[in-house]
């Protein structure tokens, strides 16, 4: 059985699909699988299904499309794969909460990988770190809860999990410049820089991976373009950080060797 939320909704046994169909219960389903694990409060579920502008009926409502999911449940064969439906999506005093076994759910996975990839960073072990971002990452098959309604609660964890996702992608980068990678890196980090045009930490190793292939004039122009989007399209200047980097190409500091 799956259960994912970095990728396209599934409940399945047998490549047979097991989430339901109709929008509401499935939007229910999606916000309580990215609460895993966790009391969800009845009056968030309403939130998330309504908004600002519930119906009268929200509560009785909600309780049907609870028992709609647990029928959806008990239909995947609940001896096999997920024991009693009741057992599974449960009825506290607050709310719901939904059981999901952590190997099964691409969220905890992926958080796991990234705390093993941190511990790998301040071990030193930048190989490590790199294997377990890149093992992250890979989890990644398409938007967050791409194929439901997303109402404002489940918004915010796809922002979240979002920016999350592109902290580990610079992160892992960083451990593979240290390992220098830089040469290897340099197609990755032209087509990030040109999705994020105003993006300094993703221009800062682009410059960094040019300059130690021996491409600093390139380094350097990729500065000034950046300088100048930022100061005409945003108003601002470049961080005093990467100024100090362009400098540092500028004057070839031997600070900035490859690290091998």
């Amino acid at each position: 059985m799956e259960m994912r939320v970095l990728g396209p909704l599934v409940l399945a046994k047998h490549g047979i699909s097991y989430v339901p169909k109709a929008p509401k219960p499935r939007q229910l389903l999606a916000f309580l699988m990215l609460n895993a694990n966790q009391t969800v409060r009845a009056t968030d579920c309403i939130a998330e299904l309504w908004g600002s502008a519930p119906p009268k009926s929200a509560m009785s409502t909600l309780q049907t499309y609870v028992l709609h999911i647990r029928r959806r449940l008990r239909a995947a064969d609940s001896s096999e794969y997920l024991g009693n439906a009741e057992d599974i999506l449960l009825t506290k005093s607050q709310g719901y909460e939904l059981i999901v076994e952590p190997s099964e759910f691409d969220r905890a996975v992926f958080e796991w990988l990234i705390s093993k990839g941190r511990a790998a960073v301040v071990k030193g072990d930048d190989r490590a770190a790199s294997e377990s971002f890149r093992s992250a990452l890979s989890l990644w098959r398409g938007p967050v809860a791409a194929d439901v309604r997303a109402g404002p609660l489940i918004s915010m964890h796809q922002v979240g999990l979002r920016e999350t996702r592109r902290g580990v992608l610079d992160q892992r980068i960083e451990a593979e410049l240290r390992l220098g990678l830089h040469r290897e890196l340099l197609g990755e980090l032209h087509s990030l820089v040109r999705a994020r045009r105003t993006d300094e930490n993703a221009h800062a190793q682009f410059m960094l991976a040019l300059h130690r292939s021996g491409r600093s004039e390139r380094a350097l122009r990729v500065y000034r373009g950046l300088d100048h989007r930022l100061r005409h399209k945003l108003g601002i200047e470049p961080s005093p950080q990467i100024q100090h980097l362009y400098a540092a190409i500028k004057s070839a500091d031997p600070l900035l060797t490859n690290p091998e």
